[in-house]
């Protein structure tokens, strides 16, 4: 498999009407979240950003079943105090879905942050937590940087790695929430990663493409 890779597909529900997110050379993108439950009964919540056209194809309404593949994109906003990183999904195709939840992201690209690796004391044994920048590049020269994370033996796989090296992953686009701490008091945020299912041998996945 030769450049970067950088596909999502999502089956999930969505959690209310498209609302105005930018435009872009006079296009106009909306977007809205996008619930995808997992096995143990939490949920994801991706936020898809989609163009009018796409929109117009394929309505969306709160609480519609939808199936969207696309991108997972970040942005640098600046606007505020400091600089925060943006995730979305930036959606290419949707269609209704069937009330099922689907949840895989295939991503390839450069190591661009050392590995971090971490224990944690969580049973029956041990878990290694790694979390690092990925980027994977787009038109016109730009790259994603995406925050990923991942476990056990493919934690301290990806732990050896160095900057520069390239890999190629298969995970979920996972969302979190935390509590930040202001000076006027706490507010609660969510925070977009990749969650590392495992590592795909590039080489062998370029043969089986070729069979």
């Amino acid at each position: 498999m030769e450049g970067s890779q950088n596909y999502v597909e999502l089956w999930g529900i969505a959690g209310s009407a498209p609302a105005f997110s930018h435009e872009n050379h006079a296009r106009r993108f909306d977007k809205f979240p996008l619930r995808v439950e997992r096995l143990s009964g939490q949920s994801d919540v991706p936020v898809i950003v989609a163009g009018e056209a796409l929109l117009r194809t394929c309505p969306v309404s709160e609480g519609q079943s939808l199936r969207v593949t696309g991108q997972l994109r970040s942005f640098n906003n600046k606007s505020g105090q400091g600089s925060k990183l943006v995730i979305t999904v930036f959606a290419q195709s949707m269609e209704p879905g069937d009330g099922t939840y689907f949840n895989r992201i295939l991503l390839s690209g450069t190591l661009c942050k050392k590995p971090a690796l971490r224990r944690t004391p969580l049973p029956p044994g041990l878990q290694w937590k790694h979390s690092a920048g990925k980027s994977g590049k787009r038109h016109y020269g730009r790259a994603d940087y995406l925050p990923c994370i991942a476990w056990g033996q493919t934690a301290m796989q990806i732990a050896e790695m160095d900057v520069g090296d390239r890999l190629t992953i298969e995970g979920r686009v996972q969302s979190r929430t935390y509590t930040k701490m202001l000076e006027t008091g706490s507010e609660e945020r969510t925070a977009f990663e990749v969650s590392v299912m495992q590592l795909v041998d590039e080489a062998e996945d370029a043969e089986a493409e070729q069979a």
